[in-house]
């Protein structure tokens, strides 16, 4: 469950879930954590979904300033996880997928400068098609296409 200041979130199903990308290790481990598919994993001591103001006071910022990295935020490791999807090869569907974004324009207008690597790729693509194309055409790559 996701809110904002008591409302569902932008990009969650009508029953307020957002689901994430899971590695198959994690996968079993929270199947028998929640029970089942539509059970919630973390839940608020009454069983209740968990409020975020309510478990950033209590228990997140605690546990980072434990480690050293006080001050950090859950949004924090949401933008973090978007820049490892994206530095892993996600494109910006996928990545408005994992993040619950309503459109990819809203992932772009947060992150479109994690995906400027992306136009140098595509030039050097479209350089090798055109040399594939023109060795073709020479003859050097097999019979001349029609």
């Amino acid at each position: 469950m996701a809110e904002v200041d008591g409302d569902r979130g932008p990009g969650l199903d009508d029953r307020g879930t957002r689901f994430g990308v899971a590695r198959s290790e994690v996968e079993p481990g929270l199947e028998r954590r929640r029970g089942g598919r539509d059970e919630l994993v973390f839940t608020a001591p009454n069983g209740g979904p968990l409020r975020n103001t309510n478990l950033r006071s209590r228990v997140f910022l605690p546990a980072a300033a434990s480690i050293g990295l006080a001050g950090v935020t859950p949004h924090d490791l949401r933008h973090t996880a978007a820049s490892l999807a994206v530095a892993a090869g996600a494109n910006v569907k996928a990545v408005q997928r994992m993040l619950g974004h309503a459109s990819a324009s809203m992932t772009l207008d947060a992150y479109a400068g994690l995906f400027g690597d992306d136009l140098d790729a595509v030039a050097n693509r479209l350089d090798e098609a055109v040399a594939a194309r023109d060795r073709t055409i020479q003859g050097l790559d097999g019979p001349a296409a029609t």
